[in-house]
């Protein structure tokens, strides 16, 4: 690969980075499957599976982890189904979860939609174990380092591995996580921790569910589930989408507009076969104006090809010559601004 060619495909990010984050989530065409979350997600249930646990929550994409309240369904960050998201989450917020991590959250968020689903927090026992369910949830909170009355699983939250003294609903999904993760070894790690207790309840209760009959999964409303969430990307993260236009160096949607605005024509055609129809006589034209090699000079087409691909752009057919003089004076700009500062302007 080329210098030239390495530098164009940073720049090719900027332009992806831009286009993301100027479109609503909506619109960003996401789902569970086939992303790079169903694998993980389809372990968990593999685990329900091998548990002798036949329940499966629901799982949706939404704006971030949770579980909607008493609601059995599970909310997984829209970033995870994508992984262009996944990249502007880490620049934005300077953190990812890797694979390891997303399971735990997983087996967490799937803890409460099973005390959800069976409504076990009502069963004789779960009060005095965990406490009162029905306790005043607050989001701050101060733990107790020390304490080893709370098993330590979701080390990535907020509170670190003291998430479980948050609340008792918090205290039990924390728990069954640790004992519905493979090869947690609880009984070894937690045997001299008061912690054990609640551990064997769990595995008591998940013993006397297992045989019931999976209930139905609650219709209530899911809590910012992607498809309602009709803000930009940038604005999800708190930012001005304009912001980036500065930075989205090799953006060229504008300049392509420019050339095949909008019209009303009987007779049209596609704009990026005038790119392919005239590909050969582009490439050596610009090529010989700009300095550039032909390597080069193809990155640069292909880009243009993919963005009036993208945006649908369309010409009346009568203009093909007019349009053809116009997209090589673009194009060859384009490449004189490259071939000199090593990006494009915008």
């Amino acid at each position: 690969m080329s210098a030239a060619r390495a530098k164009l495909l940073v720049t090719s990010w900027s332009t992806v980075r831009y286009e993301l984050l100027n479109t609503p989530i909506c619109d960003l065409g996401l789902s569970i499957k086939g992303s790079p979350v169903e694998p993980l997600i389809l372990q968990v249930e593999r685990e329900l599976e091998d548990k002798g646990l036949a329940f499966k929550p629901a799982f949706y994409l939404s704006d971030s982890w949770g579980c909607p309240n008493e609601v059995p369904a599970v909310g997984v960050p829209f970033y995870l189904a994508d992984r262009r998201l996944s990249r502007v989450e880490e620049e934005q917020t300077g953190e990812i979860e890797d694979g390891r991590s997303t399971l735990m959250y997983l087996r967490h968020e799937v803890g409460h939609a099973l005390n959800y689903a069976y409504r076990l927090w009502e069963l004789p026992g779960w009060s005095d174990v965990f406490g009162r369910f029905s306790r005043p949830y607050r989001d701050a909170f101060l733990p107790d380092p020390s304490s080893r009355d709370f098993v330590r699983h979701l080390v990535h939250s907020q509170y670190g591995r003291y998430y479980a003294q948050k609340h008792p609903d918090e205290d039990f999904s924390e728990t069954f996580a640790v004992w519905m993760t493979p090869r947690s070894a609880w009984q070894r790690k937690y045997r001299f921790w008061p912690a054990i207790k609640k551990l064997q309840f769990v595995a008591r209760l998940m013993r006397q569910i297992k045989n019931r009959p999976v209930p139905q999964i609650n219709a209530e409303p899911l809590v910012s589930p992607v498809s309602e969430m009709t803000i930009l990307l940038a604005e999800h993260y708190g930012q001005r989408a304009e912001r980036y236009r500065a930075a989205a160096q090799g953006y060229v949607d504008d300049k392509l507009c420019g050339v095949f605005p909008k019209v009303r024509a009987a007779d049209q055609i596609a704009a990026n076969l005038l790119l392919r129809r005239y590909r050969a006589k582009l490439c050596s034209t610009i090529s010989e104006w700009s300095g550039l090699d032909n390597e080069e000079v193809t990155t640069i087409l292909d880009k243009l090809d993919d963005r009036a691909t993208a945006l649908k752009l369309k010409m009346p057919r009568r203009q093909g010559p007019e349009k053809m003089l116009e997209l090589t004076a673009l194009a060859t700009s384009l490449a004189k601004d490259f071939a000199y500062t090593g990006r494009f302007t915008g």
